[in-house]
Parts: structure tokens; sequence; C-alpha cells
């Protein structure tokens, strides 16, 4: 396999602290809560490469459906030389977009950005042997930090799929696309994938599969926490919680404790007691009405060129113009 040179914004120490900060803030609430993106160790990493293939977990292939379908639209409407994709884990829904744009003659550049180094390192050298004629430049990173050190020739798609914007609060998803809008010229693109509401029983189940898959990427992020802070979380003593919450139309993750336990986290100093059936809220995954996806994209400086839902009207896949403003 080809080996590629990654963009590191992540030093270890960096990264520490960003850790320590989040399990600071979040574990000294009152209600408890930590960010998703500390799911992402390696072990992570695969955990949700494994989540996107149980039946129950109809986002990664409704959204395929999509790109299998459009991704030839897209490569045509905006004649990219430069497709960015933010949150890439492996980057396979990804290769429907390389195939339409290497075949449309003119994409140059391909950068991926995640902040799981090794899932990074393994997607960007093998999509590196296999478009050997693409500048592939892989970028350890968070979107939120640092979409400024995007390499790239103009004009440019940014693909934010796998309706990862869902796992911002409101306010935060506004600053989020604000801040996409930032990095592009008028006329650059943004290719966003949103997961619609629909019946919660499909959204639950989605998020509590019969094989607990999800159970254990939801107690990973405890894992990193012991690995990188040193802490003694047993992740055994926390239950796996999901709920479709109607009045936000969000699913919401919780890790719930059974029993009463006092945990020790020598490298953020805390001490952190938790009560029988208390939880610490993991992840939301907003979903969307399509009115809702393009309000909020006009709202961020985005007109919205093309909207696509796969064949159950699951999944939406936006093509939004970077606009004036």
């Amino acid at each position: 396999m080809t080996d590629v040179d990654l963009d590191n914004h992540r030093a270890h120490a960096d990264v520490t602290d960003e850790l320590v900060g989040d399990v600071r803030a979040g574990l000294t609430a009152g209600q408890k809560w930590l960010p998703p993106k500390w799911f992402y160790d390696a072990d992570g990493s695969e955990l949700f490469e494994r989540i996107t293939a149980l039946p129950e977990y109809y986002p990664t292939r409704s959204e395929r459906e999509v790109l299998a379908t459009r991704a030839g639209d897209v490569a045509q409407l905006t004649g990219a030389h430069t497709l960015v994709e933010l949150g890439s884990g492996s980057s396979e829904k990804t290769r429907l977009l390389l195939d339409a744009f290497t075949g449309h003659g003119t994409l140059e550049a391909f950068v991926p950005l995640d902040v799981s180094e090794s899932a990074l390192a393994e997607a960007t050298a093998a999509i590196s042997a296999d478009y050997p004629k693409l500048d592939v430049r892989g970028v350890v990173g968070d979107f939120t930090q640092h979409l400024d050190r995007l390499p790239g020739g103009q004009p440019r798609v940014v693909a934010f799929l796998g309706g990862t914007i869902g796992n911002f609060l409101p306010a935060e998803r506004a600053a989020f696309l604000r801040s996409v809008r930032d990095v592009l010229d008028e006329g650059e693109w943004l290719l966003l994938g949103t997961d619609l509401v629909k019946d919660a029983g499909v959204l639950e189940r989605a998020y509590d599969d019969a094989a607990g898959v999800t159970a254990e990427f939801n107690r990973n992020v405890l894992r990193v926490i012991n690995t990188r802070l040193g802490a003694d979380f047993d992740p055994d003593a926390f239950e796996h919680v999901s709920y479709w919450d109607a009045e936000n139309e969000w699913i919401e993750m919780r890790l719930r404790s059974r029993g009463w336990q006092t945990v020790e986290i020598p490298g953020a100093g805390l001490t952190v007691e938790f009560a029988d059936g208390e939880h610490i809220r993991t992840e939301i995954s907003a979903k969307f009405r399509p009115g809702g996806v393009e309000a909020e994209l006009g709202s961020a400086g985005f007109a919205v060129e093309r909207w696509w839902t796969d064949s159950q009207q699951r999944f939406g896949v936006s093509l939004a113009r970077s606009v004036r403003g």
C-alpha cells in the first residue's frame, strides 16, 4: 500500500489538553456530558465502521444510494478541482464521488480531514494507491478548529457526509456552517448529508442495535479517557441508553451508571462520583426536514442548488453554493 504524508494539526500534548478541558467541563456539570469526538481512537473508528454495516443502521446505505445515483451530477455542476472531505473516516462512500470526478476530468486533489490519525492514514494510503493521478493530502485535525489549514486548488467542494452535522447542538451547528462558508470563496460548494425525521422506531433501532455494537462504541469514550488520562472507568459499569427526543427531533445517546461508583481521573485531576442511574450524555444526532436544512444553510451563506433523497426518503443530500454574504 502506498505511503503518504499527513498534515497533522493535532499534536499529542494539544489533544490531551483538549480532552482534559472537555472532561473537566463535562463531568463536573450538573448534567454530565462528553463530546462525541472522543469516541474515535483506532478502536472507536473500527467500531463505527462495523456500525455502518449493521442491518438497523440505515443512514450509510441510504446516503450511499444517493451518491451512487447523483455523484455524476455533483461533478458536472461543480467542476471542482479539489474535493475536501470532513470527518472522512474510511472514505468508502467518497469513492463514488472520486470516480465521478475523475471521470469528469476536472479533479486534481483530494483532501480528507479526520481526528483519527490511524483511520486517516489507512484510508489515505488506499485512495492514493487507487487514484494515482490525484494529489492526495490527508489532514489530521478537528473540523471545528482546522478548516483554515486545508490545502487544495479552487474551485473546491467540501463534503460533510454521514449526517455528522446532526451531532452539533443548534447554535453550534450554525457556527460550524458559517465557519465552512468563511473558508470558501464565493461560488465554491458544500455537499451536506442530513438524516431526515422519520418513524421513531426506525431511529431508535438504528442507535441501539441487537448485536450491541453501538453500545460498545458508546462505552469506548470511557476507554479513551482511561488510556489517555489514566482513569479507572469500568466501561461495563455503564449501560448504553438511546432514545428519540421528539421535541428537539434528535436521538440522544447516554451512558447510565449501574450503581453508585467513584472514578479517579488523574490526568484531569478529578474524582467523579456517579449516583445509581446517573447519565452521561455522549451524543445527540439531530434529524432534519428539507425546509429546515435550506433555512440553516441560507443563514450561513449558502444557496441550495440541488436536493436529493434516497428511494425511501430517509436521508437527504444537498449541494449548496457559497454566496456573497
